[in-house]
């Protein structure tokens, strides 16, 4: 690092701002794409299953096994006439199933799910409406709906999914806890479905496949998108991941990394999975083996197809991400997880799910910021009030290194004319000059003399920093942060604040402090930049999708630093260094 005995922009001070300059682009390009992209990994030697059904997906692990389709089995098998009634209803119905949490809505078409309200939660439509993760168009356009069956035959899952299912219900509605089962069968294909609802988000599904009288394989695939598909920033398909978890750790699969159906081929899935399932920003569909269940007894694939959406006016293709389970033992029994990505909820399930709430690189600071939040939130009911209360003991923890900053603030203008002389002494030298180490070291020479740390008047603010980034990531990336309201115009601290009142009060509140502060520098020019720094961060809060919420930590924090400086400045006054006056020659 340069020394402050330096001029122009190699300055300490300015390298310093150049530094914060740099650091508020990183926060810019940061929140542009939401953070570090989830972590892409080749999928790990997956222990072969005993069996796995197929399905339209991707085959993308070494060790994926292949089970001989229905037809190659059927013609494995001795010989047997073996009667199968075929079962179908006459038309089309839907069967409702609602708790406190979910409204369900099952279309005996399929048997698949075409509606799944999570009552709690909004959607970010024009009103508002309740939230549904399933997304009706790209299931139509793609013709796959959650709870699919997946079979290896292309042609046999297509009649499972067209087929018309009897209901067991006579009822169209039903209250939780309640049984719904669906049987379908053409006479040689035989599909059951059997779903059980409860009070939580968990519901249990089994499914089972018989051709000609004889067991096959049967998976069930969360098909046609999944998520709040209302969000604008980003597309909600950049939010979108599936996943599945292996020996404790979680592997994320974005658009971009899955292949589309016809790089893959048929009966071809990757087992020992321990759960599967996909996932947005703030929620999740996790498939779960039973409980008592030994880890590692799930298969999955996952692949990606497209459906067509309007982007300026012009028919534009749209990525779905797809992901599909099965297990080798058959029926498929599985335990399914709908709702938020709740951390505390999340971390009481077995297996725990906590993991999903992943806040990237900047996990170990913004997990006890969140963790510490919600700690006040037990006390403070709105998020707004405990964000500001957050700030406040953020900021008189820090409160000792402000003083220490504000210190060397002082001794550093006390000898700002010995360090201006020296520049002016060695001024005519060119950067390169060897000459220039020497008031490399004449300067050091002072701060040694007077105990000054040349950064130590920026340490500050620089840990600051950290904080800033940890905190914006746990309020994007926090359910419970997700429409929480603070006051007035304020209704969603995850998101920016629509009017910009936040950021210019920010912004001006920064710019009084760094007037309240003593400069370091009497060079113009630095002092200018560090004037126009807070006009930059106010722009890039106007501009960028940053949370409301750090907009509020950092108001809070800086109208807090404005007290604490006035106090400085009155305990600690700036002694202004006079020049000595010439005498007159008598």
């Amino acid at each position: 690092m340069s020394l402050p005995g330096q001029k122009d922009k190699f300055t300490p001070e300015l390298r310093i701002l150049v530094a914060s300059l740099l650091s508020m682009g990183v926060i810019l390009l940061w929140a542009k794409y939401f953070g570090p992209k989830p972590p892409v990994q080749l999928p790990q030697a997956n222990r072969p299953a005993v069996s796995a059904p197929a399905t339209p997906g991707p085959a993308t692990s070494s060790t994926a096994t292949t089970s001989p389709t229905p037809a190659t089995a059927a013609a494995m098998a001795p010989a047997a006439p073996v009667t199968v009634t075929p079962v179908s209803d006459s038309q089309e119905r839907t069967i409702v199933i609602e708790n406190d949490l979910y409204r369900v809505e099952i279309l005996n078409r399929g048997a698949v799910v075409k509606s799944w309200q999570l009552k709690k939660y909004m959607d970010d439509a024009k009103p508002q409406r309740v939230l549904d993760v399933v997304h009706p168009d790209a299931s139509k356009q793609t013709d796959g709906w959650p709870f699919a069956v997946v079979l290896d035959d292309a042609e046999l899952q297509n009649a499972a999914n067209a087929g018309l299912y009897q209901s067991s219900s006579p009822a169209n509605s039903l209250q939780a806890p309640a049984d719904a089962e669906f049987t379908w069968s053409d006479g040689h294909l035989e599909i059951k479905k059997h779903f059980r609802f409860d009070h939580t988000y968990v519901v249990r599904v089994a499914t089972s496949a018989s051709l000609n009288g004889r067991p096959i394989n049967a998976g069930l695939g969360w098909l046609g998108g999944f998520g709040d598909l209302t969000v604008t920033n980003p597309a909600p398909v950049e939010t979108v991941s599936t996943y599945y978890s292996e020996g404790g750790k979680i592997t994320n699969y974005l658009h971009k990394k899955l292949d589309g159906l016809d790089k893959l081929g048929p009966g071809v899935w990757q087992g020992g999975k321990d759960y599967v399932g996909i996932e947005d920003r703030y929620f999740t569909a996790a498939f779960l083996p039973l409980n008592g269940a030994a880890p590692g007894t799930l298969t999955t694939r996952y692949w990606k197809t497209s459906r067509t959406v309007q982007v300026g006016g012009q028919d534009t293709l749209e990525p779905v991400p797809e992901v599909a389970v099965s297990a080798p033992a058959q029926p498929l029994a599985v335990r399914v997880y709908v709702g938020p990505k709740d951390y505390d909820d999340l971390k009481k399930m077995n297996p725990p799910l906590n993991g999903l709430v992943s806040f990237g690189w900047m996990e170990f600071i913004a997990d006890p910021l969140f963790h510490g939040l919600k700690w006040l939130h037990n006390y403070i009911p709105n998020w707004g009030w405990s964000i500001v209360v957050l700030t406040l003991v953020v900021n008189m923890l820090l409160f000792p290194l402000r003083i220490s900053s504000y210190k060397t603030t002082l001794k550093m203008q006390r000898v700002a004319p010995e360090i201006k002389a020296i520049q002016e002494k060695y001024k005519k030298y060119s950067m390169r000059d060897p000459r220039k180490a020497e008031m490399n070291k004449e300067v050091m020479a002072i701060y040694s003399r007077e105990g000054i740390n040349p950064v130590g008047g920026c340490f500050q603010m620089f840990l600051q920093m950290p904080v800033w980034f940890g905190l914006n990531t746990a309020l994007r990336y926090a359910i419970e942060m997700r429409h929480a309201r603070w006051f007035g115009w304020i209704t969603d601290l995850s998101s920016r604040d629509p009017y910009y009142v936040l950021p210019v009060m920010m912004g001006l509140s920064m710019y009084l402090v760094s007037k309240m502060t003593p400069m370091t520098s009497t060079d113009p020019q630095q002092q200018m930049m560090m004037k126009i720094m807070p006009i930059s961060m106010a722009a890039i809060f106007m501009i960028s999708p940053i949370s409301s919420g750090l907009a509020v930590y950092i108001l809070t924090s800086s109208v807090v630093g404005i007290g604490q400086q006035w106090y400085l400045n009155r305990t600690h006054p700036v002694v202004v260094p006079v020049k000595p006056v010439r005498g007159k020659k008598s």
